[in-house]
């Protein structure tokens, strides 16, 4: 299994007319292959769409993907909102259930670090470990690292139903140390998060 996340940066103000383009061609989209989750951005990089495709392999992404473009109605005809778009291929991390239709949110944040060359399996592991106990607190929708593109990215994704209760989980997660955070911080390199919302269609909610 693989997932295509696609990012989408778009002109302002565009998000409402692009999720409604997209709506209109998604059912015909979906006789190739679902759609796993759609997102914008609220707070971060703002202007920004993101689309999950889940995938057993690039092989049946290349096919769908022929065919989805190949039936005439997709993609949505939106190139004028475009700033910039941005595809990804992750593998998803040993211990991520698969993305299902859920109602967990309606905050998500998407936290993405960059690690050092190398360091992947043992970040894989060291999560793995603490992983059970964080999740008490919040689940967590998403968890993948990168196999395509730029490489050493660790994107992980987690729903709450406020603002005021993502402020108060993270506080709590960190009264333990030796619960969480995964001890990780000596390979990483960068970070950067996102509060995202979903579309109306999304069936991550």
């Amino acid at each position: 299994m693989l997932y295509e996340v696609r990012t989408y940066t778009l002109i302002p103000n565009a998000i409402p007319e692009y999720e409604k383009r997209f709506a209109q061609g998604l059912a015909h989209r979906e006789k190739f292959s679902k759609l796993a989750a759609f997102w914008h951005t609220d707070i971060g990089p703002l202007n920004q769409v993101i689309h999950v495709w889940p995938y057993n392999d690039l092989e049946e992404r290349r096919k769908v993907r022929a065919a989805a473009v190949k039936e005439g109605v997709w993609p949505p005809k939106a190139s004028e909102l475009y700033v910039d778009t941005r595809s990804e291929v992750f593998t998803p991390a040993p211990f991520m259930r698969p993305l299902n239709t859920q109602k967990v949110g309606p905050i998500f944040e998407m936290r993405t670090y960059t690690y050092k060359v190398g360091a992947m399996s043992q970040v894989l592991k060291l999560w793995e470990e603490r992983i059970a106990w964080r999740e008490k607190l919040s689940p967590m929708v998403a968890c993948w690292y990168s196999e395509f593109g730029e490489l050493n990215r660790f994107v992980h994704i987690w729903a709450y139903k406020s603002l005021d209760e993502r402020a108060r989980i993270r506080v709590e997660s960190f009264k333990d140390r030796s619960k969480w955070p995964a001890p990780t911080q000596e390979w990483l390199l960068a970070q950067e998060n996102k509060i995202m919302l979903p579309a109306s269609f999304s069936p991550v909610q």
